[in-house]
């Protein structure tokens, strides 16, 4: 019975991979023709489905929205009592329909037509009406379903994918940075990862400064007060010079019986590893644990040499667990 059970699974995926691997081959002028019409659109990409397809247009809607293309969708059946008014001819939209012939899609195909809204169709019924009707057609290749061949599955799944493509490519095409990623996803753990070290640093008199002049028995002062162990070092213009830890500290008295008079600059660390202040904090642990470092001065574009925050390595473990 566990095999059986295990069976079926394998045989479902195993459909919706042959239902991609034929969605790929698909893949032509129209797919860049449909980027390109998007790109252009001054105003929003309205998506419709019936059904299942109406499930699919929602999560293709909500996946564009999130990599900066509005977008919403709507409910077929709701077009015909008003929904119609939520479409203008500075939009584009997009139905969705295996057969292309579903009744509930030709009241909304009739009024883009009589309006000249732009129509992209998401079909795999060369003789359907939505077919006929689009000025961009996506095919979607004719796929075996599961359960009995009856169950929209393969063809979901192709459906799904292909909005997933169109938003990835929008996304390229539009150069949207992680940075506009993350003003889109402000809350929850994806939210925390695309957090920058912006939001995270400490700054102004949080920042352990001493001067490179200063001698260590009032270096050390600063450094205990600070807590971070480390300082900045930085010269009279305030200019990061370097960086002195407590593993500074601790090579430096297994040298030396007396330091209290020694000048700090002597004996830092200069040209440390820094990060500027857009850098994703998963970024920032991974090249502190490949570094072995607890501790980075943060910099801006406009003047790598001038340290505008620091980060411990504590404040990085506590906002990513």
């Amino acid at each position: 019975m566990k095999n059986e059970i295990n069976e079926i699974g394998k045989e479902v995926i195993d459909l919706q991979i042959k239902a991609l691997k034929k969605l790929k081959s698909s893949i032509n002028n129209s797919f860049y023709d449909a980027v390109n019409a998007i790109l252009k659109c001054k105003s929003k990409v309205i998506i419709c489905g019936v059904g299942k397809s109406g499930r699919i247009a929602s999560k293709i809607s909500a996946t564009l929205s999130s990599v900066g293309t509005p977008s919403f969708s709507i409910s077929a059946s709701d077009c015909s009592h008003g929904d119609l008014g939520r479409i203008t001819n500075q939009d584009i939209l997009i139905l969705i329909s295996y057969s292309g012939n579903t009744d509930e899609l030709k009241n909304i195909i009739k009024y883009a037509k009589s309006n000249k809204i732009l129509l992209i169709g998401i079909v795999s019924n060369k003789d359907s009406g939505l077919y006929k009707s689009a000025k961009i057609k996506l095919f979607i290749p004719e796929v075996k379903e599961s359960g009995y061949g009856i169950v929209p599955t393969s063809s979901t799944t192709a459906q799904l994918s292909l909005g997933d493509a169109l938003s990835i490519a929008l996304m390229k095409k539009k150069k949207f940075s992680k940075l506009d990623f993350k003003k889109f996803h402000p809350a929850g753990s994806l939210g925390q990862k695309l957090k920058t070290a912006s939001d995270l640093m400490l700054t102004k008199n949080k920042i352990p400064f001493v001067n490179e002049n200063e001698i260590m028995k009032n270096a050390l002062k600063i450094l205990n007060k600070k807590r971070l162990g480390f300082l900045v070092v930085i010269n009279n213009q305030g200019i990061n010079t370097g960086v002195f830890t407590d593993g500074d500290l601790k090579r430096l008295m297994q040298r030396k019986r007396s330091i209290d008079n020694l000048r700090i600059k002597l004996f830092m660390t200069k040209k440390p590893y820094t990060v500027e202040k857009n850098m994703l904090i998963t970024e920032i642990l991974t090249q502190m644990n490949k570094r072995k470092i607890t501790n980075v001065c943060v910099f801006s574009k406009e003047n790598k040499k001038k340290t505008i925050g620091v980060i411990h390595i504590h404040n990085l473990l506590n906002i990513l667990k």
